[in-house]
């Protein structure tokens, strides 16, 4: 490529401080270093954490910043070291890793790498601590390894899964981040056989992909548990057969899910954060066989509490990240599954605009319209 080895100039949305419009600018992207890739992004998505960063209001602020993590794109070139990828590549980042190399990623029944799980505080590069955009030489920190809002981006080889690059990236592009979270949670983690009842708490992207797994598991009874009205008719297209609000009831609604069940639901997925939610998910599932899933995260202060004898009921507690999927060796296959027509995705997008009207999506977000925003890049 003739752009390779070379410092890029694109457009770039920076945050510059908490809670700031971003601010469409003209950054310098530098090439990638050993172990990493310079990816051109073309689609990308606005998620719930992109939101929380940018408010910073419980987390650590680094700015100025490019957030974005949700995103499909091209290869532009690798640095030394990279052998899987090539130019010309159709990849998909992701805010966690794969090194395959760690503990971790050596066990099949993980999916938290040691060098590259997650961490939001960082704002550089893990080779060499330093920052690979810059504005007039000033460098702009990085967000969870990806920052997507960006035409062009630096990311470590091991958070991109190769795909299909058949798969069209304005869809596939939300398996990158929220829609795998709550499919993956069903599907890897609560695994409900052919014919299972499941509840499914809080119906936003991440809890309506959950509800999808369910739907695609051939679940006889999706019931889907949210406290605003509004939430019931987008469900349905998910597969949700029953709808509860807790507001409408006056005893707590793990007990309403039960006596609906005649004893409870063999699977529960909890999404929302909240830890009534999370108990209530828990203590909602049958006894003998019951599973719960916590999805949500939850704040610092927050506690679990219920009684031992729950367990000793048999009933399950598990806990997922990233719908334990290893990126690069899982995703593939899922986009897989979209390409084959059993995953459907199309739902899932309520907007879409181009990059320069990102200020857009924020604001859709923030007034909880819809549930993915895809905006193009090339306008």
């Amino acid at each position: 490529m003739a752009t390779a080895g070379k410092v890029i100039k694109c457009k770039a949305a920076v945050a510059w401080e908490a809670g700031k419009p971003l601010s469409m600018e003209e950054v310098e992207v530098a090439p990638p270093q050993a172990m990493e890739v310079r990816v051109k992004i073309l689609y990308t998505a606005l998620c719930h954490t992109d939101v929380y960063f940018w408010e910073a209001k419980g987390q650590t602020p680094v700015f100025p910043r490019i957030l974005g993590h949700e995103a499909g794109g091209i290869v532009e070139s690798v640095g030394e070291g990279v052998t899987e990828l090539v130019p010309g590549d159709h990849v998909l980042p992701v805010f966690t890793g794969e090194c395959k190399e760690c503990a971790h990623c050596m066990s099949e029944e993980s999916n938290l790498c040691d060098l590259l799980r997650i961490n939001v505080d960082r704002g550089v590069m893990i080779g060499d601590g330093q920052s690979r955009f810059t504005i007039d030489g000033k460098p702009i920190f990085h967000f969870v390894g990806t920052s997507t809002f960006s035409e062009y981006t630096v990311i470590h080889v091991g958070c991109l899964a190769k795909i299909d690059p058949e798969a069209p990236l304005d869809k596939v592009c939300l398996l990158s981040c929220g829609i795998s979270t709550g499919l993956g949670a069903t599907l890897n983690v609560a695994k409900p056989k052919k014919g299972m009842t499941v509840a499914i708490f809080g119906l936003g992207a991440v809890g309506l992909a959950a509800m999808e797994g369910a739907r695609m598991s051939g679940a006889s009874r999706i019931i889907g548990v949210d406290l605003n009205p509004a939430k019931h008719e987008q469900a349905k297209k998910f597969g949700c057969t029953d709808f509860v609000n807790p507001k409408d009831h006056t005893k707590p609604v793990q007990e309403v899910i039960v006596e609906m069940t005649d004893g409870g639901v063999d699977r529960a997925v909890e999404c929302t954060g909240n830890a009534d939610a999370m108990i209530s998910a828990f203590e909602c599932v049958h006894d003998g066989w019951g599973v719960a899933v916590l999805v949500g995260v939850a704040h610092k202060e927050a506690v679990f509490k219920t009684h031992p004898m729950n367990f000793l009921n048999e009933r399950t507690l598990r806990g997922t990240f990233f719908g334990n999927y290893k990126p690069r060796t899982d995703l593939p296959g899922v986009v897989d599954m979209y390409m084959r027509k059993e995953l459907e995705l199309d739902k899932f997008i309520t907007h879409s605009v181009p990059f320069s009207q990102i200020n857009t999506a924020l604001d859709l977000m923030l007034k909880g319209e819809g549930l993915r925003c895809v905006m193009r890049m090339d306008e």
